[in-house]
């Protein structure tokens, strides 16, 4: 067998056996929680959550501003588009600036540490806290972001509220040799990029989280219109009341 054949081999057994298990897209609904198509119930749309980063050689996110503008651009067409088929009456929140602004902003950064602590400690069998353990077996799904969501702008227009969060860092070209060097040298498992996005539909008058889709190893490159496109698809998959949603290039 050539050398480059039989080095292509040796990598890939080592980074089959010593990779991380990757977190799976999980999706999770309240108890007892149904919408169904056509309804009447209004959805308020926020403005999603996006940042795009670079990572570098040695694993430091720096912020890409441009790349981020670019997503952003590319995730709002995209979820204009697949937003029509959710099934119920959808409205976007007006514009807020001021104290709405930031307490719009405070909400979605806690939107992100909730959907974060649900893939942590209900999603992940061996994280669980005691709590979610006993949630799991009796089917419960119990969060909330609080009845201050009630106060967000647009809110008493609307039954429900959908929030979306993309958080991602690309690994330079240095950073996935680096990670191919780990695995050849010491066959040690080295991260390039990050790729979190977390789709959630709150109860505007309660706060509670009653439709959870979180994964924190999302597909699509967020900065080409296609590749928005498919994390959106991801996203609003198995969305309550919706049509089903095909992915881009499927």
């Amino acid at each position: 067998m050539p050398i480059i054949s039989r080095l292509f081999v040796t990598f890939f057994t080592i980074f089959i056996l010593s990779a991380p298990s990757i977190a799976q897209e999980r999706t999770a609904i309240k108890q007892g929680f149904e919408l169904a198509p056509n309804s009447d119930k209004k959805i308020l749309v926020f403005r999603p959550f996006v940042s795009v980063s670079a990572q570098s050689t040695g694993g430091m996110i720096e912020p890409n501003a441009e790349w981020t503008e670019e997503a952003k651009k590319n995730i709002t067409i995209a979820l204009a588009e697949l937003q029509t088929g959710l099934g119920n009456r959808v409205i976007e929140a007006p514009e807020a600036y001021g104290e709405d602004a930031q307490n719009l902003q405070e909400h979605m950064a806690l939107f992100s540490a909730v959907s974060q602590s649900v893939i942590n400690y209900q999603f992940f069998v061996g994280n669980r806290l005691p709590t979610k353990k006993r949630d799991n077996k009796a089917d419960i799904f119990e969060w909330s972001l609080g009845n201050g969501v009630a106060d967000l702008p647009g809110a008493s227009e609307a039954d429900y509220g959908l929030f979306i969060y993309n958080k991602d860092a690309y690994g330079s070209t240095g950073r996935k040799l680096f990670q191919i060097a780990a695995i050849l040298a010491v066959g040690a498992a080295v991260t390039s990029g990050e790729h979190h996005g977390f789709a959630g539909l709150v109860d505007l008058k309660t706060g509670d989280l009653l439709w959870l889709n979180a994964d924190f190893a999302m597909g699509g490159d967020v900065r080409k219109p296609e590749g928005a496109q498919k994390r959106v698809a991801q996203l609003l998959e198995e969305f309550p009341g919706s049509e089903p949603v095909q992915e881009e290039g499927e």
